[in-house]
């Protein structure tokens, strides 16, 4: 083999090391946004309930609910051991764009507040740009006026991935300028804003050194999470007939660092 070869492979070795490798793609590392910094063999699944022992972090168990839950006993899941609970306030419709209200919202919110747990909300977004992204946090601010929210207040926004969908075309800088827009009007009324995204996302979609002022919440559903960048709620698997709770159910553990 000769220098020239030694070399070729040297920087081919470098250059795969200083990428994430997802999917088939290959995507730079964000050198300003913070690296994950959990000890990954310290999260350990016991059934449906996973728990990070590590001493680095402040852990709670929660869900998150919508209207596809139907009626929840809160008491019910509260004595089953859940912490908190992520609610979803409303959403805003793909193809028509028009917002609208989660039908359990206000018996989800009351009930969990009243069975002792800590609540946190999110809005599925379909914001175009930031004007829509500020349109969906005034209608959260309005919707969560008079609750005791101690979770934070999180941004969803989606890919749907048809031709119905006006965000099918969505770049990648008018979805971080919307999410950030989203963030910053939340953070001004005095709640902990966040931002929501499964690793697709997260890795090709926003542009995560732009809005890394703000935790994220990562969906995977992996034994170990393995997204390269740091979180503060990982929702860990979906799951069926939880105590209280008809149907399936999203799982969270929180690493609260907010």
């Amino acid at each position: 083999i000769t220098r020239a070869e030694i070399s070729a492979i040297v920087w081919q070795l470098q250059e795969y090391a200083n990428h994430i490798h997802f999917q088939g793609h290959s995507v730079d590392i964000l050198e300003n946004v913070a690296p994950f910094s959990y000890d990954r063999s310290k999260f350990e699944l016991n059934g449906t309930r996973m728990t990070y022992t590590g001493d680095d972090a402040e852990t709670a168990l929660g869900v998150d609910v919508s209207v596809h839950q139907g009626t929840v006993n809160w008491q019910a899941v509260k004595e089953d051991g859940i912490d908190f609970a992520m609610i979803r306030v409303g959403g805003r419709g793909y193809g028509s764009g028009a917002l609208y209200d989660d039908a359990n919202f206000e018996a989800n919110i009351q009930g969990a507040l009243q069975a002792g747990l800590e609540v946190g909300v999110y809005f599925f977004s379909q914001a175009l740009n930031a004007q829509e992204a500020q349109e969906e946090a005034d209608y959260v601010l309005s919707k969560i006026q008079g609750y005791d929210i101690t979770y934070p207040v999180v941004f969803d926004w989606e890919r749907i991935g048809t031709s119905s969908a006006r965000t099918d075309n969505m770049t990648s800088e008018a979805l971080s300028e919307a999410a950030l827009a989203f963030c910053q009007r939340i953070q001004e009324n005095g709640y902990q804003a966040m931002v929501y995204f499964y690793p697709y996302i997260g890795y090709l979609l926003y542009q995560l050194d732009d809005i890394d002022d703000y935790p994220f919440w990562v969906a995977q559903y992996t034994a170990q999470p393995t997204f390269y960048y740091d979180f503060q709620i990982w929702q860990y698997t979906r799951r069926d007939q939880d105590k209280g709770i008809n149907g399936h159910v999203y799982m969270d553990l929180s690493l609260k660092r907010w």
